[in-house]
């Protein structure tokens, strides 16, 4: 029998794809990168337009040997590391490292590793994909270069240790404008006020909020407080107006790696890399009670909300299964707009809804469980039908200003029956509302203005963070993590609770990268330079182009900085 190489990243896949495949196949692990740019030295050839300097990675010696004895074995070998740029760039750094010939390898991607997707993947193997490699590699220079130019300058000038980076010096420049935004902050006064109200036949009173007369809606003082409150001591308050509508709330989209970040931290209380270590156990595959191991959800380094036909079929037909036919939804694929959508990757998904949560959770941690439990109701949700409320909106009237009360009534549960986001709100329930009718007389209980004052924008939370970085463009969706673990390591940043906040050191940091780098602390600049590394990846840049633009100006800003 002709005799098949496969090479993963990691054990835990290898392990997991090895079990779908039959004796013919081989899997075994490169554990990450084996060749990289070395730690003691830029790596960077400026004679040579940029060329990247790779070494061996020290430790990896042992394992290259390894591999090129299986490699020997081999009739055909397949690159199986993940679908992203940086998989991309380890199967190219293997194929040099173990001087594969190009005529006996292939490059295969799966989205999932189920029993379908890899055997799938090895009928569709294809070339290494250059484009992706020289995106990583473009990124890979880029921060070599930032890094090791301005961090000597750190150590000079603050302390030894120190570093600076292209994505970790802007997301500490958003902390700590969030901190001096908060320390300017001047809060202003502003008043509300409550009428309780007793409807006749009803115990309970029903609470009217004060919304203002046709002039004007807000009460900015106690003195304007007390002299409303005069007014409508004396009078009587009437319905005015009572309106029934109907809202409708729609279904979430499935988890983008950001969006499965900052769910996790509200819901569960996650760390952004805590998040990403059990994802990747769920994904790379666990050893399910009946079923062997198996790979429970898909990819989970991905900007994209799109969702295989197979897989939404799949959805569609458990839904109106377990739920009835009148909880599937009705439109077409739902796709975040305006998105520039790497479309080789999919939403964050389960693999096979049929195993709920609830069939897996023996075979589960608790923690494992919690956030597949996460993933499978998001997934489950986002092919359901929008949640339907009867709405009542009531005006009450009294010496010329306007009170309102509202209430909403769940018509329809849809979606709602399988997920409720963290930070949604308590549907207002004012069942009081359906006994008033036009000719309701409203007897005044109580009527008390109360004081307020405006409050600062929040600290940023990690969850706030990953939000802000995705919405400007910072950074990539592997990136999140490890850029939030670097400044929280490096101490630039310190969490209290949930919230972020700057340390000296940190000030300092930043405070230096402003004054001499301001390009690199742009954010406006590093979301542009993103935008310049999809371009590579798209084939439209060449990624020595963009390394070369970007230098002389690095170059000279750390020439000044020196001399300052």
């Amino acid at each position: 029998m002709a005799k098949n190489l496969i090479i993963v990243e990691s054990p835990a896949k290898s392990k997991t794809i090895k079990k779908f495949l039959g004796k013919n196949y081989e899997v075994v692990a490169s554990n990450g990168h084996v060749r990289d740019m070395p730690k003691s030295q830029m790596g960077v050839d400026f004679e040579n337009d940029f060329e990247p300097k790779y070494i061996t990675i020290r430790g990896k010696g042992e394992l290259l040997a390894f591999l090129r004895k299986e490699v020997k074995k081999a009739d055909k070998i397949y690159l199986a590391t993940d679908p992203d740029r940086e998989g991309e760039a380890i199967s190219w750094h293997l194929c040099h490292a173990l001087k594969l010939d190009p005529k006996k390898t292939s490059r295969i991607t799966f989205n999932e590793i189920t029993k379908n997707a890899v055997r799938q993947s090895l009928k569709q193997s294809r070339e290494i994909d250059m484009d992706l490699v020289d995106a990583q590699q473009a990124r890979r220079v880029l921060d070599r270069l930032v890094g090791y130019s301005i961090s000597p300058l750190l150590w000079q000038k603050v302390k030894r240790g120190l570093s600076a980076g292209r994505v970790q010096s802007v997301t500490l420049r958003l902390i700590a404008d969030r901190e001096s935004e908060i320390d300017a902050f001047i809060p202003k006064e502003y008043w509300s006020m409550e009428a309780k109200l007793s409807v006749p036949g009803v115990k309970k009173p029903l609470v009217a909020k004060y919304y203002g007369n046709p002039g004007k809606c807000e009460i900015a003082s106690g003195e304007e407080a007390e002299k409303i409150r005069k007014e409508i001591e004396k009078e009587d308050f009437k319905v005015s107006s009572i309106k029934k509508g109907e809202r409708t709330k729609k279904p979430p989209l499935p988890f983008t790696t950001s969006t499965l970040q900052q769910e996790c931290a509200k819901h569960l209380n996650f760390p952004t890399r805590k998040t990403m270590q059990i994802a990747q156990q769920l994904y790379e595959g666990i050893d399910i009670k009946g079923s062997g191991t198996v790979g429970l959800i898909s990819y989970l380094r991905t900007d994209s909300t799109r969702i295989s036909q197979e897989a939404d079929e799949a959805a569609r037909n458990y839904i109106g299964e377990q739920y009835g036919e009148n909880y599937v939804s009705t439109s077409g694929k739902m796709v975040k707009k305006d998105q520039k959508i790497q479309d080789a990757h999919e939403a964050i998904r389960p693999t096979d809804i049929t195993r709920t949560p609830v069939m897996v959770k023996e075979s589960l941690s608790r923690d494992q469980f919690r956030l597949y439990q996460l993933i499978w109701k998001r997934f489950t949700a986002s092919r359901m039908q929008p949640a339907r409320y009867e709405t009542t909106a009531v005006k009450i009237g009294a010496a010329g200003y306007c009170f309102t009360v509202a209430t909403s009534k769940v018509a329809f549960d849809g979606f709602r029956c399988v997920y409720t986001e963290a930070e949604e709100e308590k549907e207002e329930s004012n069942v009081l509302v359906g006994n008033l009718s036009m000719d309701s007389v409203l007897t005044r209980e109580e009527f008390e203005p109360k004081q307020h004052f405006t409050q600062p924008p929040a600290h940023y939370t990690e969850a706030s963070l990953v939000k802000t970085l995705e919405e400007l463009g910072i950074g990539r969706p592997s990136t999140y993590a490890p850029t939030i673990s670097l400044i929280l390591g490096r101490r630039y940043v310190t969490k209290e609770g949930k919230n972020l906040y700057m340390t000296e050191i940190g000030e300092v940091v930043n405070n230096m990268m402003k004054q001499s780098f301001p390009s690199i602390v742009d954010v406006h600049f590093t979301a542009n330079m993103e935008g310049l590394l999809d371009m590579v990846e798209e084939g439209k840049v060449q990624w020595k182009v963009v390394v070369s633009n970007f230098y002389p100006d690095l170059d000279e800003a750390v020439k000044t900085a020196e001399k300052e």
